[in-house]
């Protein structure tokens, strides 16, 4: 008996049949999301201050942060026993080991602070004698081509006064998604959504 090619018939149709369908539309839509999500979190760098070492007395952290480029979606990872804290100041303050104008004081032992802003940060230890010790690392945080939301223009960088906010820095790593378009790095990935069909 010949086999029948009707159903095969069906696999081999022009493309110009097919007509594209809505669940078709979103497989591009949802892959650039993805994309979107998923570039800036795989190139944003978190950095152990002061290697296997961590934030300890003894750790040369100027040599430690030479080598090192960071960027605005970097973190940096405060690791310490009870004896140390993580304390963010300004610049006089980093200059002369004192915490009494701080920004932000850590004492939990792993701190995370993201780097959300190009410009230098400053962190000591604000256990008496430790700063003056060596305990103190300045960071300068390189810009970024992600265009900046409205809201992280108010500044958490800190000045030479020592004044913010106080609230801990926090991150986005989402692209922004306009108009078919995904601004992701400063660079636009058109959607494939009207090239499908």
């Amino acid at each position: 008996m010949a086999p029948t090619i009707g159903p095969l018939i069906h696999c081999f149709r022009p493309a110009s049949i097919y007509r594209s369908t809505p669940e078709m539309m979103a497989i591009p839509a949802a892959l650039l999301i993805f994309i979107a999500v998923a570039v800036p979190a795989a190139t944003a760098t978190d950095y152990t201050v002061g290697g296997s070492q961590g934030w300890t007395s003894g750790v040369d952290y100027n040599s430690w942060a030479s080598g090192k480029t960071f960027s605005v979606g970097d973190a940096l990872l405060f690791q310490y026993s009870s004896q140390h804290s993580v304390t963010e100041v300004g610049e006089s303050d980093f200059n002369a080991c004192s915490s009494s104008n701080s920004i932000q004081t850590y004492t939990d032992q792993s701190t995370k602070i993201s780097l959300t802003e190009p410009g230098s940060r400053y962190f000591i230890c604000g256990t008496p004698g430790h700063c003056s010790g060596g305990m103190k690392l300045e960071v300068t945080v390189a810009g970024s081509t992600t265009p900046s939301s409205p809201s992280s223009s108010s500044g958490t960088t800190p000045s030479a006064s020592g004044s913010s906010s106080g609230a801990p820095p926090s991150t986005s790593s989402a692209g922004i998604i306009a108009g078919g378009k995904v601004v992701l790095g400063g660079l636009v990935l058109v959607g494939l959504v009207g090239v499908v069909g």
